[in-house]
């Protein structure tokens, strides 16, 4: 192993007890010295000596910060003419700055202003790091995110997804805009949950969610039977367009909500009474004959939101078909409107992201996040049932073809 000469500078010996930063200077000095003894013995001569042995010719010194600690440190690193001098000094630290830039990043998704963030910075090494360094550094999520956004889909089918919209601003041509976070979950036909890809859309539009659901189909989404989403006749047409005999099961919460938009106040505790039981049948049927009891009941008041439970009533009965395990967990969209509520929590410290890379940089790592959670995590639904019925299912339309043909 080679050994080293080091000196220890006498002044900065006794500054280690006085002063709050005599540790770093004397780390400082002693590495500096470590990096001219690694030359001296690559090159084969000291400074100034001249000897035949020498195989390079120093070139001056380059300044690195170093951060530890005991603080920051800069170091003059010495270069050769040749540029083939290199030290292994930086590797172990190599590891440390890597760990601590992914440490800024989880901070940053966790919710932490990039304000706080660089206050953190300074107490743990004793600088600052600039919000637009804590930024940049972020954007290194933006290589992980796209790749996991643009996986591929085809290793397995997907009978269920849940699609909605979270709405945020990001600033666009000089002026903070209203963008759309287009989301899709799944549930593969092994039960788990998976966060299938974000888009972004300037709005709900048929054009938004056409060109969502096209790049869905590009990455190989195969065996979709039922699609969960609010009611936006964009997103019913498209669903229509690209999932053809898929069934779009409207959300019921979603729908509760529409009708109480169109309700006073004094009517809204029967009409939630009367859509808990619609929404409590066994079949369609039986949901039909409980909203028929409900106008009854109603005895002509709230007109005006019973049309709008009677227009929505048939979508959101859709789930009935499936059998009755399933009904719960799949009437709504209430699994991705609690993400969303999850998502919020950190975009509220953002306010306004800078731009629409940086929407999907934050929201695509934290979604990211949660489909490794889900995927790797305990099934959400045993498809056992789900798939015995679904294979009886086909088998009666089979025989009904045979019939008809015959």
């Amino acid at each position: 192993m080679t050994q080293f000469n080091l000196t220890v500078n006498g002044e900065k010996l006794k500054d280690l007890l006085v002063k709050d930063n005599g540790l770093r200077d004397l780390l400082e000095d002693v590495v500096n010295q470590v990096l001219e003894a690694q030359m001296s013995e690559y090159i084969g001569a000291k400074p100034y000596e001249r000897t035949n042995e020498r195989k390079a010719y120093r070139n001056g010194y380059r300044i690195r910060q170093l951060y530890t600690r005991v603080g920051p440190l800069s170091l003059q690193v010495p270069q050769t003419r040749d540029g083939g001098f290199s030290t292994a000094i930086f590797k172990r630290y190599q590891r440390s700055e890597q760990a601590f830039v992914l440490g800024l990043m989880e901070m940053v998704l966790n919710g932490v202003s990039t304000r706080k963030v660089t206050k953190v910075t300074e107490e743990l090494c004793g600088v600052s790091f600039s919000r637009s360094t804590v930024s940049n550094l972020c954007k290194n999520l933006d290589r992980r995110v796209e790749a996991w956004n643009n996986r591929s889909l085809k290793d397995t089918k997907y009978p269920f997804i849940i699609v909605d919209a979270m709405m945020t601003r990001a600033r666009k041509d000089g002026a903070g805009r209203f963008v759309h976070a287009l989301i899709a979950l799944g549930i593969n036909k092994e039960g788990h949950r998976e966060i299938l890809g974000l888009t972004l859309g300037d709005s709900e539009s048929e054009h938004s969610w056409s060109k969502m659901f096209s790049w869905l189909r590009k990455r190989g989404i195969t065996g979709v039977d039922y699609v969960i989403s609010d009611q936006h006749s964009g997103l019913t047409n498209a669903v229509r367009k690209h999932f053809q005999g898929a069934i779009w099961q409207r959300c019921q919460v979603h729908l509760r909500r529409n009708v109480f938009s169109d309700a006073s106040y004094c009517l809204r505790p029967q009409l939630a009474a009367g859509m808990k039981r619609i929404f409590k049948a066994d079949t369609r049927e039986e949901g039909w004959e409980q909203y028929e009891k409900l106008v009854t009941d109603m005895a002509g008041k709230g007109s005006k939101a019973l049309k709008t439970l009677e227009r929505g009533l048939e979508d959101s009965l859709a789930i009935l078909a499936l059998p009755e395990k399933y009904r719960v967990r799949l009437r709504t969209t209430n699994m991705l409107e609690r993400l969303h509520s999850e998502l919020r929590r950190r975009e509220r410290v953002i306010r306004i992201f800078p731009n629409e890379a940086s929407v999907v940089r934050m929201i695509g790592a934290l979604l990211a996040e949660q489909h490794e959670v889900w995927s790797t995590g305990r099934r959400y639904l045993d498809m056992t049932e789900y798939n015995d019925w679904k294979a009886e299912q086909q088998q009666e339309n089979k025989n009904v073809v045979k019939l008809n043909v015959s």
